[in-house]
């Protein structure tokens, strides 16, 4: 059984049938659609230039044409992990061999903030009711300069709205891209005319007849016609929780995605993984990450012992610029930087002993795909030559796979 309506779950029943697993598989999702991505929510669904049926998971029919019974818009509200049954939102009881949790993550609410004009994002729900508030309105406010809110902006720009983000940080994204990489990020919002107020956030909201008025901590206060609320997500673990099973930070899982209980893995942005080559748990929300934990996790259920040793990779579109990363940098002050941040055509290298542990590249996807490759394989480089644009850098990595070796 697989508990969950994203890419984890649809993954993982996908692979189920790759691997030749022919028992029956359930998949219960509590949105009314079959598994989607969700990263269109924040950029081409979000424009109203992708429709639905484009990131879906799987066409409905697959569900039928692979045996999966498909049941959407049902929550599973209770774990029995020593009878090994689930208690269904219809008051139905199923039993299982094998269970994989794929609950995913929700938004982080700001208390009080909350009404018609006021948007979180994570459902298609969610993005379709942006996308017709967004038409009827001029004056945009984000709060947070997270990856969802940086998109979300770009796209308000893109249908001519004019938009704010405040950030309580001095510089957005520099949590997750350092402060060099996070200004120049600033600089391209700021020079599309997005007004950025970094070191400041709300603190107060206040519904008015046709708009909101919001003040800041600093005491200045900005009319919009809608909120977009971007601070994080929360692990959805409470089911997990309540049937006893270890949680800290999302559902703790072992390196081949088992939970503290037995026959019960866990998969995508609620997991908290032990990684092998890291050597310590991460849990990562991201979509690459997500699809593949379901296929190891399959693997794994049909009797394979496949640890999941894999980099972990992300994307952000925002405007015409493609944002790309892959490992774990070890101190995103340090950086070294090869082609232009002026031009916006960067690859950033986080090196150490040297050897790569991470890229964070904008408008550069090669350069991510050639460090993926190699990440985990030995090899030796020197910031000089990572920094010499006339080496390419498939010279300086070996061509042997790069999931096998152990940094």
């Amino acid at each position: 059984m697989l508990v969950g309506g994203g890419v984890a779950a649809a993954a993982t029943a996908t692979h189920l049938r790759k691997h030749g697993f022919d028992g029956e598989i359930v998949l219960v999702g509590d949105e009314p659609q079959p598994p989607y991505e969700r990263p269109p929510l924040s950029k081409d669904f979000l424009l109203g230039t992708t429709e639905f049926e484009e990131f879906q998971v799987r066409p409905p029919a697959w569900y039928d044409e692979q045996s999966v019974d498909l049941r959407v818009g049902i929550r599973v509200t209770a774990i029995d992990v020593p009878g090994r049954s689930v208690t269904l939102s219809t008051g139905e009881r199923l039993g299982y061999d094998g269970l994989v949790l794929a609950t995913g993550v929700r938004p982080r609410r700001l208390p009080g903030f909350d009404g018609d004009r006021v948007h979180y994002l994570r459902t298609a729900a969610d993005s379709q009711r942006l996308r017709a508030q967004l038409a009827e309105s001029e004056r945009v406010v984000v709060i947070g300069a997270g990856f969802i809110g940086c998109e979300v902006a770009a796209a308000a720009v893109g249908l001519g709205k004019q938009v704010t983000i405040f950030d309580p940080a001095p510089t957005p994204l520099a949590r997750v891209l350092g402060a060099t990489i996070g200004s120049v990020m600033t600089g391209i919002h700021r020079s599309r005319g997005v007004q950025i107020r970094a070191g400041e956030y709300i603190s107060e909201l206040r519904h008015t007849g046709d708009g909101l008025l919001l003040t800041s901590n600093l005491g200045h206060r900005v009319e919009c016609d809608l909120v977009v609320v971007g601070i994080g997500c929360e692990p959805n673990v409470e089911l997990a929780a309540e049937a006893g099973l270890a949680t800290d930070g999302g559902i703790v899982v072992d390196e081949y995605g088992r939970t503290s209980a037995p026959d019960i893995y866990a998969a995508g942005d609620v997991a908290a993984q032990y990684h092998p080559v890291y050597g310590r748990t991460i849990r990562v929300e991201h979509h690459d990450n997500a699809l593949r934990q379901g296929a190891n996790v399959a693997l794994n259920l049909t009797g394979s012992a496949e640890p999941f040793a894999e980099a972990h990779w992300f994307w952000s579109d925002q405007y015409e610029h493609s944002l790309q990363s892959v490992g774990r940098p070890a101190d995103l002050e340090d950086l070294v930087i090869r082609g232009s941040l002026e031009d916006h055509d960067f690859s950033a290298f986080s090196l150490v002993d040297g050897r790569i542990q991470a890229v964070i590249s904008l408008n550069r996807p090669r350069d991510v795909l050639e460090v993926r490759r190699m990440l985990f394989a030995p090899h030796e480089v020197t910031a000089e030559q990572l920094r010499d644009e006339s080496v390419p850098l498939k010279r300086l990595i070996p061509r042997s796979p790069w999931a096998t070796a152990r940094a």
